[in-house]
C-alpha cells in the first residue's frame, strides 16, 4: 500500500510537470543532462561498453562525441514522454510529421489491413501518438506491461490518447483475431530483447551476435499483411520526420527468417547513418547464444 501511495503522489507531480511548455521543459532537460553525464554518470559503462561494441570503426574521441549527443537526447527524451500527458493534437502534428503516408493508407481504402515495424529509436513515443492521429485505421501498438501497476495504467492511458489501443504483448494473437472486421495497424519495437529462455533466433546486429524477436514475422507469415517500416529521422531538437518506408508487401512468399533480417538490416543502417538516437544505455547485449540455436553469419 504504501508504494502505491508513493506511485500516485509521483504520477501528481509528472501530472503537474507536463503542464509546463516543451521551452520550459527543455531548460530542466540540460540541467538533467548534466547531472546523469557529469555527476552521476548514469549507466555510463554501459552506454560506453554497447557503443564501443557496436561501432568499432569509430575513435575513442568520436564515440565520445557520440555517447554525449546520446546522453543530451536521452534528457530530451525523457521530459518530451512526460510531455505526452498533456501535449496537444496541433503541437504532436507540428512535431511529428509523416510522409509518403498514402502508401499505407491505400491499403486502408481497399479495406486491408497493415503491418508497422520501428525501434526504440528517437522519440518512439511520440511517434505512438503522431500514428493514432495521422492514419484512418484502428492503431494497436504492441507493448511490455511495465512491473509498476500504477505508472503501467498511467502510462497506458498516456500512450492511448489519440485513439491508440495499446496490446499487452502476450495478448497480439487474440487483439488480431478480434481486430478483422475492420482494418488495422498492428506496430511493434523490432529491438524489443526477447528473454533469455525466448531467444530462439540469433543474428548479427551490429557487429555483435543478437537475439530477435520473431513476433512480427510469424504474424505477416500467417496473415500475408504487408510490413512498413517507419523510418524517424530526428530534424531538429524536438522535431522529428518519419517516412513510411514499404520493407515487405508480401510475406507469405518470403523464406524463414527473411523478414527477420529485412528489418534487422534497416534498424542496422539507420543506426549507423545517426547512431545518437537509438537507446544505448540498455544491456542489449547481456545473454549469448548457444550453439544449438538458429544463428546466420556476418
Amino acid at each position: 500500500m504504501i508504494k502505491k501511495g508513493f506511485s500516485h503522489i509521483g504520477i501528481f507531480f509528472l501530472g503537474v510537470l507536463s503542464t509546463l511548455p516543451l521551452s520550459v521543459l527543455y531548460l530542466i532537460s540540460n540541467g538533467v543532462f548534466i547531472l546523469l553525464y557529469y555527476v552521476f554518470s548514469y549507466r555510463r559503462k554501459i552506454v560506453r561498453s554497447n557503443l564501443l561494441k557496436a561501432l568499432p570503426e569509430k575513435s575513442l574521441d568520436e564515440i565520445i562525441i557520440i555517447e554525449k549527443r546520446f546522453y543530451r537526447f536521452l534528457s530530451d527524451l525523457i521530459f518530451e514522454i512526460l510531455k505526452m500527458n498533456n501535449i496537444s493534437k496541433a503541437e504532436i502534428r507540428k512535431r511529428f510529421v509523416f510522409h509518403n503516408k498514402e502508401q499505407i493508407e491505400n491499403y486502408f481504402a481497399e479495406g486491408k489491413s497493415v503491418l508497422i515495424c520501428s525501434a526504440h529509436y528517437g522519440n518512439w513515443e511520440w511517434g505512438t501518438l503522431g500514428i493514432g492521429l495521422n492514419f484512418s485505421a484502428d492503431h494497436y501498438p504492441i507493448y511490455k506491461p511495465l512491473n509498476n501497476p500504477v505508472f503501467d495504467q498511467w502510462f497506458k492511458k498516456v500512450r492511448s490518447r489519440f485513439g491508440n489501443k495499446l496490446i499487452a504483448m502476450r495478448q497480439t494473437l487474440r487483439a488480431l483475431q478480434a481486430s478483422k472486421i475492420r482494418p488495422s495497424m498492428f506496430s511493434f519495437g523490432n529491438d524489443q530483447a526477447p528473454s533469455k529462455d525466448e531467444s530462439h533466433y540469433w543474428t548479427s546486429f551490429m557487429h555483435q551476435q543478437t537475439s530477435i524477436q520473431l513476433g512480427i514475422e510469424k504474424i505477416a507469415k500467417k496473415t500475408n499483411q504487408p510490413i512498413f517500416y517507419l523510418k524517424l529521422s530526428c530534424v531538429k531538437r524536438g522535431y522529428y520526420e518519419v517516412d513510411c518506408v514499404p520493407l515487405c508487401l508480401n510475406p507469405a512468399a518470403t523464406a524463414k527468417y527473411e523478414i527477420t533480417e529485412l528489418h534487422t538490416r534497416f534498424l542496422e543502417e539507420l543506426i549507423r547513418n545517426e547512431p545518437a538516437y537509438w537507446l544505448w544505455s540498455h544491456r542489449r547485449w547481456k545473454y549469448q547464444p548457444k550453439a544449438t540455436l538458429t544463428t546466420t553469419a556476418d
